[in-house]
């Protein structure tokens, strides 16, 4: 359900804005990103699951928030984010 140190360190260096960048609001989008595809396959198979179906939903609230400062402020790091990750 979690990342592992690798691929979250793959995540960081394909979209970080700079080389010693991993809190911008395009990596923790891409780090949510993961964690909730992951975790979305395991909801899958544990249907009942609600305590991690709860953390889900926040992971998703998070991303959303993330993802409006970036459209009001940033409109095309916005674009630009959101056509490599596949959202909306």
């Amino acid at each position: 359900m979690s990342l592992s140190k690798d691929e979250k360190r793959k995540i960081i260096a394909e979209y970080a804005l700079s080389e010693k960048d991993n809190g911008s609001p395009e990596v923790q989008i891409a780090l949510l990103t993961a964690r909730i595809n992951s975790l979305s396959e395991h909801l899958k198979h544990h249907k009942k699951d609600n305590h991690s179906r709860r953390g889900l939903l926040k992971m998703v609230g998070k991303r959303r928030r993330l993802l409006e400062y970036l459209r009001e402020n940033y409109p095309s790091r916005y674009k630009n984010i959101s056509k490599k990750l596949g959202l909306k």
